[in-house]
């Protein structure tokens, strides 16, 4: 049995920050959410049905794209823990609707 936490999170409210104690899983549910992992130079944007594994000990801060998004998070199994990273899609221009509004101004 695991446990699933859900979130809904708005567009424009300031990003999530989390510290990582146990792997987990996040897995957007509707929407899009941006995703930057402290360490990683990339930044991610997941769509709906996209998985992304935490790991132990990261620090992330998520963000809601237009529209809002639900995202639900679960902590990984031993078989699940291993880090995953979507592929690269290519670089993402940052357009002034899908950045956070508090990344806007830097």
């Amino acid at each position: 049995m695991r446990e699933i936490r859900t979130f809904e999170l708005d567009h424009g409210e300031p990003a999530a920050a989390w510290r990582v104690t146990q792997a987990l899983s996040l897995q957007v549910m509707t929407g899009e959410v941006w995703l930057t992992v402290q360490g990683d130079l990339r930044d991610y944007w997941l769509s709906a049905g996209e998985t992304f594994e935490l790991n132990r000990g990261e620090r992330a801060w998520v963000s809601a794209g237009p529209g809002g998004a639900r995202l639900a998070l679960a902590f990984a199994s031993g078989a699940h823990s291993a880090q995953v990273r979507p592929p690269a899609k290519g670089p993402r221009l940052s357009v002034s609707g899908r950045v956070p509004r508090w990344l806007q101004t830097i």
